[in-house]
């Protein structure tokens, strides 16, 4: 993945964090900048409840896009 990411993108995970139950294609949104291409990342219900705040690296992300290119 060699796309700059940045605070409130949308990302999908592209791995498994078992230690953290999360699943590849999870998807959670950008909510801070911790250092170079190492970003915390929020995963939030459909309830808007918080279920997982995770350090994730630039290649664990796939950014997601709801406009065409």
């Amino acid at each position: 993945m060699n796309e700059d990411i940045h605070l409130l993108d949308v990302v999908a995970l592209t791995e498994n964090i078992p230690d953290r139950g999360l699943l590849r294609g999870q998807v959670g949104t950008v909510v801070e900048s911790l250092g170079p291409d190492v970003f915390e990342v929020e995963f939030v219900d459909n309830d808007g409840r918080t279920y997982a705040t995770v350090p994730l690296k630039k290649h664990q992300l796939l950014v997601l896009h709801y406009q065409p290119a």
